[in-house]
């Protein structure tokens, strides 16, 4: 057992170096606060259920480290409960990295990161692909997207952390971008409207 939360990713070795780095001290009293959250906030279970993309990490046996992406419409990330993030996982390459990496070690991490907010949040905690469990599927599969959903990915919360948006470069989607120009145009359009009629008003009194 840990004694902090934070001890999932702050080992022996790494609070050795924070030390020699200097950086101890103040996490030092972030566990002494009681370290990084262990369960799911609202305000966490709506940034999650907002994202369109997600980061999985995974290993294997032997350690080696994989990095898988998942994506969706909003919303195909969903927070069962304060502890547990589930998902469809939808038919890909088929190579089965992340299913045998889970087989053999459950441990997982998920990155997410919104770039219009730059914001990203880093979560610890355990993983299980879930086969043959149609009512689950049901529950986890957005209505009217369009992919074949393969298996379900349960994702057990151990600790999580936000971090600063230092270095995060401000993107947006392009739907986001498309939708505020498509708003700039209509919004011209009613000014060039009612110039329009009012150039007509005085011309008619002339």
């Amino acid at each position: 057992m840990n004694e902090f939360t934070s001890d999932v990713a702050f080992t022996p070795t790494v609070k050795a170096i924070q030390s020699r780095k200097g950086s101890r001290d103040s996490y030092a009293r972030v566990e002494q606060r009681g370290g990084w959250q262990a369960t799911i906030t609202p305000d966490l279970a709506a940034f999650v259920e907002a994202q369109i993309s997600v980061f999985l990490a995974t290993a294997n046996a032997e350690g080696q480290p994989y990095v898988q992406h998942r994506g969706g419409p909003a919303g195909f990330l969903k927070v069962l409960d304060d502890h547990t993030i589930g998902f469809a996982d939808f038919s890909g390459n088929r190579q089965f990295i992340t299913q045998g990496n889970l087989q053999d070690n459950h441990q997982a991490f998920l990155f997410l990161i919104d770039y219009m907010l730059r914001q990203r949040i880093k979560v610890w905690g355990r993983a299980r692909v879930i086969e043959n469990d149609p009512d689950l599927m049901a529950k986890l599969m957005h209505t009217g997207y369009q992919a074949r959903p393969e298996q379900v990915i349960l994702f057990t919360v151990t600790a999580w952390d936000a971090n600063c948006p230092q270095h995060i470069p401000q993107r947006f989607e392009a739907a986001d971008v498309a939708a505020a120009l498509a708003e700039r145009d209509r919004r011209i359009a009613g000014l060039e409207r009612e110039i329009a009629g009012l150039r007509d008003g005085a011309a008619a009194k002339v």
